[in-house]
């Protein structure tokens, strides 16, 4: 989260009392609702979960755990690279990002993607390179939050967390052009702007910051939203499973994911650049979610034979 910024590690430092509120509650959710291994491995003794918590595979996923940029090399986790995992695994909607590879790091890419058994990529993008160097099945699956469906969510939702009507900016990163165009919709609306970033001062004109939201309380904010501004993959996923209308505004990392999601939805009328752009608060969900089930079932056939593979 540290950014090079000083502006930006300001903000940072101002809300670190809400990050760790917001850390404690993602934790306990872990704790509570995951079985999850006894104890904590790290690389020096990653090879003993098998034995000690008797692990016969491994599915590596989601997210851009295949991102070398992001984590400044390969994890060796996420690629599988660790002597239990190799030729035991299998990836689930993963992601290389806004990948840049070097020549040299093509070599240790076709060398850590023979670690799989299946290859489950999250991104059109990278998929003919990966499906050119493996001999496995390899193909795009959709994220892990629309295997589900949405009724999923309502067993984990929380109480509404606001009594007025509001606008949820939930922002990944900052928009000028977004936060104005948030601002001014909540104006003209005439209701409350509900903010999810480390922006601390937003709240010096009368932005309600609530990240110390948990998973429950996130779900809740987006459901009984009026609408969603954001530039957040995940935003717009679950914006879309809970049915709340949503405005897209691109961003300079990440955009690959969110256009592909957006075309793969029908929605790609909804991103946004400077705020501009008209865009019809009307979503037809019946039409987006009858696509998200059908895009789930080749995702769901491919993770049913992956798992296979592991037992």
């Amino acid at each position: 989260m540290w950014d090079t910024d000083v502006k930006a590690r300001r903000m940072i430092d101002m809300m670190m009392p809400a990050i760790r509120v917001n850390y404690k509650k993602f934790d306990d959710f872990y704790t509570n609702r995951f079985r999850r291994t006894k104890k904590k491995y790290h690389d020096d003794d990653f090879n003993d979960v098998v034995v000690d918590e008797g692990v016969v595979g491994f599915v590596c996923g989601s997210d851009t755990i295949f991102c070398i940029n992001e984590f400044k090399g390969f994890v060796e986790g996420y690629y599988a690279n660790f002597d239990c995992m190799r030729g035991k695994s299998v990836s689930y909607a993963a992601s290389f990002g806004d990948p840049t590879f070097t020549e040299k790091d093509y070599l240790t890419l076709n060398d850590r993607l023979q670690n799989f058994k299946a290859l489950g990529i999250r991104e059109y993008d990278m998929l003919p390179y990966v499906k050119e160097h493996v001999k496995v099945r390899a193909e795009r699956t959709i994220d892990p939050t629309l295997l589900a469906e949405s009724s999923l969510y309502d067993n984990i939702i929380a109480e509404p967390q606001m009594q007025e009507k509001y606008i949820l900016l939930y922002s990944r990163r900052y928009n000028k052009n977004m936060e104005l165009y948030a601002e001014q919709m909540a104006r003209r609306m005439g209701v409350i702007l509900v903010e999810i970033s480390i922006r601390a001062t937003n709240a010096e004109k009368g932005h309600i910051m609530r990240y110390d939201a948990g998973v429950e309380e996130f779900l809740s904010l987006v459901r009984h939203a009026e609408c969603v501004v954001t530039n957040s993959f995940h935003g717009v996923l679950f914006a879309t499973q809970l049915r709340t209308p949503f405005y897209c505004f691109s961003r300079e990392q990440g955009d690959t994911k969110i256009g592909e999601v957006l075309q793969l939805l029908g929605l790609n009328d909804r991103i946004m650049i400077d705020g501009t752009e008209k865009v019809t608060p009307y979503v037809d969900y019946d039409s987006v979610h009858n696509r998200i089930a059908e895009a789930r079932k080749p995702a769901t056939e491919y993770l049913r034979y992956a798992l296979r593979l592991l037992v």
